[in-house]
């Protein structure tokens, strides 16, 4: 099998936009646009998240996660879930599902849990880009949120392809890291219509290199990388492995010290986390 050509044309098709989305994705896509309305009320958006059990029950989840509920009361309607979240979290939860969704439900079972492991990784980066994003570079929490939700889309595309390329992950998947990546999570960006700042940050995800001291979005996003305690199955695959620079990382960070963020923050990173993987 000759990857680079698979990834070419995985990376066409996906510029065709040529994607088939699932029930869930479909109805998170829906509340996207809604969203998107300046004249989008609570209410309606309730009536349309409901009729998705997945995406209400993640809203819920997140909505009672410490990183947005320390106070701990639960939370058990839609409305308040909605109103305590607000519109730039759901736009992150509607992304969550979209991407998940993206790998399909038809794989066989190697597939099946190389895309759990690497919603796993996701949720993890997701929720620490948050923190660091607050803690650490001062970008927008809730971008950095969203830019850790969709840090690995082009990935779950790929395992969503895999059917039609028997084999694909029993080869060298260099190429993927090399430009794979950014080809096909960058199309995809495109046809879901992805703001461009938001673009760029990914885009250094995949093709630049964490700065130091970290100020940029992008640089938000690939320190969470480097320290989740989940690392992509995609890296491993590619011999692209991120690990054994928490050292480094630290010496360079800031001399208030990145475990001791960390450590603060770990009851939210976890609950966050963990949230997005129901």
């Amino acid at each position: 099998m000759n990857v680079q050509t698979v990834l070419d044309d995985i990376a066409a098709q996906a510029a065709a936009g040529e994607l088939v989305f699932s029930t869930h994705a479909a109805v998170a896509l829906r509340v996207q646009k809604l969203l998107d309305d300046a004249d989008c009320a609570i209410e309606s958006l309730g009536t349309l998240i409901s009729a998705d059990p997945l995406l209400a029950a993640r809203t819920l989840a997140v909505a009672n996660s410490t990183a947005y509920n320390p106070g701990g009361r639960p939370i058990t309607e839609l409305k308040a879930a909605i109103a305590r979240l607000g519109f730039s979290t759901l736009r992150s939860l509607t992304a969550s599902i979209i991407v998940r969704q993206l790998a399909g439900d038809s794989f066989q079972t190697e597939q099946a849990a190389l895309a759990a492991r690497l919603w796993e990784h996701t949720a993890h980066v997701a929720a620490l880009s948050r923190v660091i994003a607050r803690r650490i570079t001062r970008q927008n929490p809730e971008a950095a949120f969203l830019a850790g939700i969709l840090h690995e889309i082009g990935g779950f595309y790929l395992i969503g392809q895999a059917a039609r390329h028997p084999g694909l992950f029993n080869n060298d998947l260099e190429p993927w890291h090399e430009d794979g990546e950014a080809r096909v999570g960058g199309a995809i960006l495109r046809v879901l219509d992805v703001p461009e700042s938001l673009a760029d940050a990914l885009e250094t995800v995949w093709t630049g290199f964490l700065s130091m001291p970290p100020r940029s979005l992008g640089d938000t996003v690939l320190l969470a990388d480097e320290l989740a305690p989940v690392e992509s199955p995609l890296d491993a695959l590619t011999g692209m492995s991120r690990r054994g620079m928490s050292t480094e990382i630290e010496l360079l960070v800031d001399e208030q010290t990145l475990s001791a963020i960390l450590a603060e923050s770990a009851a939210e990173v976890a609950s966050l986390a963990n949230a997005l993987k129901h």
